[in-house]
């Protein structure tokens, strides 16, 4: 990738990260449903199939185990195998071989076999598809020793986050945020960020009250805070990038800083990875925190019909209501 190419949308930084990593290591190579002449659902492998062939491009059978089945294979002999699933609500039939195979391989052979597959999952609503195209099962992997999960909300993380995944010798499980996908951003290839994908990223310092979100939710979340300004209100805004491990040091920090915390995510409220960070950093903040961790999200339903997705998804009221709530105290 040349480096006067710096302002790409997500979709293309994606693109362009497979490609310097294909061409980096013979090994890596791409399989999912309609990659190839097609370039994808969303075009992220636009020009791929061209450019390194069928044999590195791979357009598999619509059988989402089979191919993290065959990924599995191919780790082991050496590959490096990136796999895509063309919907999050798609990857169900590939759970059984993600969470007893690819998560486990390592630790079931005393570390004698890696398996450095990529997942990439179109991630989170609001592009008005059908049902089973908007999901959001971050909460459904990431409780699963040995996967780790990342979730780029910009073209700079999707660029290198997909470089350092593929570089990863653990399994890699990347959401990508489908509704982004055309934002566009700066890009450098040629320098490696010094932040480590693993962490968590304060994007907008304040002192009133933290406000956690990641991929999608990002912008509600800058949104949010830019608001919430008009009214004298100073949130620091963070992104979490990755949500296994995550950067528990990085929130609580932030939250000693400020005394509160709100997490936004599109996935439902009731057993989302938001609870899970509520309940740490309850824990470790128990003496800092002036207000109840609050949480904003989907609700306990399947996610609805197109025309129906705004109520459902988190919304500059909801999340603005949230901070209300945790001021009140």
């Amino acid at each position: 990738m040349s480096s006067t190419a710096s302002n790409l949308p997500i979709a293309k930084a994606i693109t362009a990260g497979l490609r310097d990593a294909m061409t980096a290591d013979d090994k890596v190579l791409l399989m999912g449903e309609d990659i190839g002449p097609l370039g994808g659902v969303f075009r992220v492998t636009d020009g791929l199939h061209a450019e390194f062939g069928s044999q590195r491009v791979v357009d598999t059978p619509l059988a989402e185990a089979g191919i993290v089945g065959t990924a599995v294979g191919l780790a082991v002999r050496g590959y490096r195998p990136v796999v895509e699933i063309q919907f999050d609500g798609f990857v169900y039939p590939a759970y059984n071989q993600i969470t007893t195979q690819v998560a486990k391989m390592h630790n079931r052979t005393s570390g004698a076999v890696n398996l450095p597959i990529v997942i990439r999952i179109p991630h989170g609503g609001g592009i008005g598809a059908v049902e089973h195209h908007s999901e959001s099962p971050e909460a459904l992997f990431a409780p699963t020793a040995g996967l780790r999960i990342l979730a780029p909300s910009n073209a700079q993380d999707a660029y290198w986050m997909t470089r350092q995944a593929i570089e990863c010798e653990d399994p890699v499980i990347m959401l990508e945020p489908k509704r982004r996908y055309w934002v566009k951003g700066d890009v450098d290839p040629d320098h490696r960020p010094e932040l480590s994908p693993w962490q968590a990223q304060v994007v907008r310092p304040g002192t009133d009250a933290t406000l956690l979100a990641w991929g999608p939710s990002m912008p509600l979340a800058l949104e949010s805070a830019q608001v919430a300004a008009e009214d004298g209100i100073d949130l620091e805004v963070i992104d979490a990038r990755s949500l296994s491990p995550v950067d528990f040091p990085t929130i609580a920090a932030s939250v000693r800083r400020t005394g509160r915390l709100l997490i936004a995510h599109e996935a439902p409220v009731l057993g989302g990875l938001g609870g899970e960070i509520a309940a740490r950093i309850s824990e470790q903040c128990f003496y800092h925190l002036e207000a109840p961790v609050l949480r904003v999200g989907g609700y306990h339903l399947p996610y609805p019909p197109a025309r129906m997705e705004h109520a459902y998804l988190p919304d500059l009221d909801r999340v603005l209501d949230g901070v209300d709530r945790l001021l009140e105290h």
